[in-house]
C-alpha cells in the first residue's frame, strides 16, 4: 500500500490525498468509515473484532492487520474506541510505530485526564493529537447528523476540515486541546436530562389517554420538543429499544464522567443529578444492552403501576 501524500495539482494549488485511518469500527467509527468511502476517501481500518471488520471489508474499507499499519497507510489517523485502556493501548502502538508527524484524531468520551495522557503519549514520539468528541448516536453518525467538537492545534484542525465535512454536519474550532471534551460534557447533561424527560412526558400523554403517536407527531417540532425527543419517543412508543443507538451502559459510563467534570469545576447539577438513579435502574432491570430510550420502561414501572391521584 502506498502512503498518503500532498500532491500539487495543474494550477500549483496543494491538495491532500483523500486517505485517512480509523482505528475501533464499532457503531460509530464503522458509520463514519462508510460515509467516507461513500465520499470518495481511502479509509484505512483495524478494529479487535474480526467480525466488524469483515463487514466494513465488504463496505470497501482497507482493513490491515494492525494500529501499526494503520499510521503507516494514513497521515490523518482518528481512533473511536470504548474504553479508556484501548485508548491508551492505541496511543502507545502509534507511538512505536516509529512513523514521522502524524495527526491523530481522538473521538472517543473519554475523562480530561484520559484524553491528556493520550495527547502527552503522541506528543512524546512527535505526533500532533487533536480532542474531537462528537455529538450525536450511532444512528445520527449513518446520516452524516454529527457534530465534531474539535480543539487542539488549529492548524491541524483545518487541515481535516475536508475529512469532517464528509461525515459531520458541523465542525468548530473551540481551541485549546480539551475544550471539545469539555464542550461534550455539556451536550451530555443535556442528552441526559432530556432522554429522561422525554420518557416522562410519554407517560404522562399515556395517562392524560392521548395517542403517543400524534404526541410524537405535534410535540418533536414544537417548542417543547428536542432532538432527543424526536428520535427516542418513536422508540417507547414502539417498545423497541434495539438495535442501540447509545446502550444504557455505555451511557452509565459517559454519565460517570460528567458528574467528575461538574464536581471538579465546581458545579452543582441536580437535574442531571436526578436523572442517573433513573439509568441505574435501568441496569438493574437488564436493560443495560438496550438503548438509553429504555428509561422509558423504567419510568413506567414507577409511575403507571402508581394510583392516579384524583382531585380533593
Amino acid at each position: 500500500m502506498r502512503c498518503p501524500s500532498i500532491e500539487f495539482g495543474r494550477e500549483g494549488k496543494t491538495r491532500m490525498d483523500k486517505t485517512v485511518g480509523i482505528v475501533g469500527l464499532g457503531i460509530m467509527g464503522g458509520a463514519i468509515a462508510r460515509n467516507l468511502v461513500e465520499r470518495g476517501w481511502r479509509v484505512v481500518g483495524f478494529d479487535t473484532d474480526p467480525a466488524k471488520c469483515a463487514e466494513l471489508a465488504a463496505a470497501g474499507v482497507a482493513i490491515v492487520e494492525s494500529v501499526a499499519h494503520v499510521v503507516r497507510n494514513a497521515e490523518i489517523v482518528m481512533t473511536s474506541l470504548p474504553t479508556p485502556a484501548a485508548v491508551e493501548s492505541v496511543a502507545r502502538q502509534i507511538a512505536e510505530a516509529g512513523e514521522h508527524q502524524r495527526v491523530v484524531v481522538e473521538l472517543s468520551t473519554l475523562t480530561l485526564a484520559d484524553k491528556l495522557r493520550f495527547e502527552a503519549t503522541l506528543k512524546k514520539a512527535g505526533h500532533i493529537a487533536l480532542d474531537c468528541p462528537l455529538s450525536g448516536t450511532g444512528a445520527q453518525a449513518k446520516m452524516r447528523d454529527l457534530i465534531v467538537y474539535a480543539s487542539g492545534d488549529s492548524a491541524a484542525i483545518e487541515r481535516c476540515g475536508q475529512l469532517f465535512a464528509d461525515f459531520a454536519k458541523q465542525s468548530a474550532d473551540l481551541g485549546v486541546y480539551g475544550n471539545g471534551s469539555r464542550m461534550k460534557f455539556v451536550a451530555n447533561h443535556l442528552v441526559a436530562i432530556h432522554n429522561v424527560a422525554t420518557a416522562e412526558a410519554m407517560i404522562l400523554a399515556e395517562r392524560a389517554g392521548l395517542d403517543p403517536k400524534r404526541v410524537v407527531e405535534m410535540v418533536g417540532p414544537g417548542a417543547g420538543g428536542s432532538r432527543m425527543f424526536q428520535m427516542r419517543a418513536p422508540m417507547m412508543v414502539e417498545g423497541k429499544y434495539e438495535p442501540a443507538t447509545m446502550k444504557v451502559s455505555t451511557w452509565k459510563k459517559d454519565m460517570a464522567i460528567i458528574a467528575e467534570f461538574a464536581d471538579d469545576v465546581g458545579c452543582e447539577t441536580p437535574l442531571f443529578t436526578l436523572t442517573q438513579p433513573v439509568y441505574t435502574q435501568a441496569m438493574a432491570m437488564g436493560l443495560g444492552d438496550q438503548d438509553t430510550a429504555a428509561v422509558f420502561e423504567v419510568l413506567k414501572r414507577t409511575i403507571l403501576t402508581a394510583p392516579k391521584k384524583g382531585r380533593a
